[in-house]
């Protein structure tokens, strides 16, 4: 798995995923809010799969083919 998510996208899928499941756990947004886990963890791991399918890269270095 290549690196295909940047420091920008990465800092906003951590801090949207977090503030997700924050208010899921809190009970303010009810259970679909659970869904922050999975920016949380494309953030994290600085890959989506979404962005391979869609050939995109949001990373500043693209590795030469």
């Amino acid at each position: 798995m290549k690196p295909n998510v940047g420091t920008v996208d990465r800092g906003l899928r951590i801090a949207g995923g977090l503030a997700l499941i924050a208010l899921a756990a809190t009970g303010t947004l009810g259970a679909w809010a659970w869904i922050g886990v999975v920016p949380l963890a494309t953030g994290i791991f600085r890959f989506c799969p979404a962005y391979t399918l869609l050939g995109m890269n949001t990373c500043g270095a693209r590795a030469a083919a």
